[in-house]
């Protein structure tokens, strides 16, 4: 359609209605033939607007309780017929088929059944075969047709048909086709995920994805690389769908840094059900805690490395109160994320500009089935998320000392802990709060050395006579595949092991364990995170 060919007709069927009566005043004011469908066509209609049903266009009824209605060579030939080839315009004159260059369609609500939890046949019949079609058509034909998607983009038609004699412009058709291709490949990737779930096909033939963009970033983990967050429209507590509140834009960094924060709190906490918090730097750790409140909470999680957590990531399990708040904002914190803050709390961040503060108004259930996925060159790797968590019950004592209940609180506390460390783990914990954390070194027993060395460090900091490793417990994220490992724990100053075992010398291992007095579970589950 040339530039100076105006919008004559249009069709719009909706279920979203929003804006949808503003709309269709807008055109049939300009003189467009308006053309709808169902509950769209009744809306226009009580609003004194001249529509015509596309049953009485077609001069088909809408059959098989309306699974049957633009499905008709008058509809998709309006959309499809290449106005400037002469045989298409032929075509059209012998069918009376009359062209159509705008439609507004959205789509059944098919997500949105999906996350109600609707049963299989309810699920069935929200999945749309007549609007994608339309949108389909409409978008192949973008050169002569408009195809809006989505209410957001009504104010921006009308106001370039106003300035532009009801025309709309070959780059605006042309953005908007991509944007209804992207959508329907969205509804088409959501519908095949469902069947998939229905299936119980963790790994499908094809992988579909379905996400919308949410942000473009400043740039990736550095300056010269491009980025952008997605949401995937699931209602899943965390980074993605938080609020934020205040503070600079988000970076990559920032974002990978603070999930990994609210992961790991989501789980220590239980839900919210004990004040728990963490403190993440690059990804890991560097402090983490269970407290008599969250202000204790974060208190024994800075101990542990208050070196590392300046510029860091704090999670807290709970809404934050303005004394944490004050206390948080001692030093300089890049991001907190919370359920919740009170008014108080907010106030007290909102003296510090730049931090960046994200509510979630809840956290995410650690136990949730889901999906991690990672490029390679070539592909994707998939894999469940880590969702596997450890009780006392799973807990095999392979020495000959027992663990005390101090001390198989604080194994279960250090297990969970070193899940959300990088491999090679090891994790120091006292008292329901790290000590000591080595995280991703080659080797494991360089993970346990510099673990204890921090502890050294932070121990000078707190103004203590002695590392807070001495009398702590270790956890390890996968076997010690020799004693060192072990001995180094036990040289620090631990007095309790938790290892998942499996290695070919657990024997030598549980000897060395032995001969060094330490008590040592094995969970037979490993934790790796690369």
């Amino acid at each position: 359609m040339s530039s100076s060919q105006p919008v004559k007709r249009a069709l719009l069927s909706v279920s979203d209605k929003t804006g949808l009566v503003e709309f269709a005043k807008f055109l049939a004011d300009q003189g467009v033939e308006i053309l709808s469908t169902g509950g769209s066509a009744k809306a226009i209609a009580d609003a004194g607007i001249a529509v015509t049903e596309v049953s009485n266009h077609t001069g088909f009824p809408e059959i098989m309780d309306g699974r049957v209605k633009t499905l008709h060579p008058k509809i998709h030939g309006g959309l499809l017929g290449v106005r400037d080839d002469p045989a298409h315009r032929q075509a059209m004159r012998d069918h009376s088929i009359a062209p159509i260059d705008l439609v507004a369609i959205d789509l059944y609500p098919f997500e949105e059944t999906v996350a109600a939890q609707a049963d299989f046949d309810t699920t069935i019949e929200n999945i749309d075969i007549g609007g994608p079609a339309m949108i389909r058509s409409a978008a192949k034909n973008h050169a002569y047709v408009a195809v809006i998607t989505e209410p957001s983009d009504y104010l921006a038609i009308t106001d370039e048909m106003r300035e532009n004699a009801n025309t709309v412009s070959q780059e605006t058709r042309t953005r908007l086709a991509a944007k209804a291709f992207a959508r329907t490949a969205s509804y088409d990737a959501a519908i095949a995920a469902w069947f998939a779930a229905q299936r119980s096909e963790p790994f499908p033939d094809r992988l579909t994805l379905s996400a919308r963009l949410a942000q473009t970033l400043r740039y990736g983990e550095n300056p010269h690389q491009s980025a952008a967050l997605y949401r995937d429209g699931t209602d899943r507590a965390g980074v993605a769908t938080a609020t934020q509140v205040q503070g600079k834009e988000l970076s990559y960094n920032n974002i990978n840094d603070t999930d990994a924060a609210v992961e790991l709190v989501a789980e220590l906490s239980e839900g919210g059900r004990r004040p728990a918090v963490a403190i993440i730097k690059h990804a890991n750790p560097c402090g983490a805690a269970i407290g008599e409140n969250l202000i204790d909470a974060y208190e024994r999680a800075l101990r542990c490395d208050p070196v590392s957590a300046f510029g860091g990531i704090v999670a807290l399990g709970g809404p934050i109160d303005d004394a944490t708040a004050r206390r948080i904002t001692e030093i300089f914190t890049e991001v907190v994320i919370a359920p919740g803050a009170d008014e108080d709390a907010k106030a007290v961040f909102a003296k510090k500009k730049n931090l960046r503060l994200l509510l979630t108004n809840g956290l995410p259930d650690p136990r949730a089935p889901g999906m991690t996925i990672r490029s390679v060159a070539g592909g994707y790797l998939v894999q469940g998320r880590d969702t596997g968590v450890v009780a006392t019950a799973d807990m095999k004592v392979v020495t000959k000392r027992q663990p005390s209940e101090r001390e198989l609180a604080d194994l279960l506390f250090a297990f969970s802990v070193a899940k959300h460390v990088k491999s090679n783990a090891i994790v120091y914990v006292r008292d329901l709060a790290t000590v000591g954390i080595g995280a991703g070194q080659m080797s494991r027993i360089d993970s346990a050395r510099i673990a204890a060395r921090k502890s050294e460090d932070a121990a000078v900091a707190a103004g203590l006579t002695e590392p807070l490793v001495k009398g702590s417990v270790v956890a390890s994220d996968a076997f010690f595949p020799f004693a060192d490992g072990l001995l180094a724990a036990a040289e620090a100053g631990a007095t309790a092991v938790i290892q998942p075992g499996g290695s070919m010398r657990d024997d030598e291992v549980i000897a060395a364990a032995d001969d060094a007095g330490l008590a040592m579970v094995m969970t037979g589950r490993r934790h790796f995170r690369h």
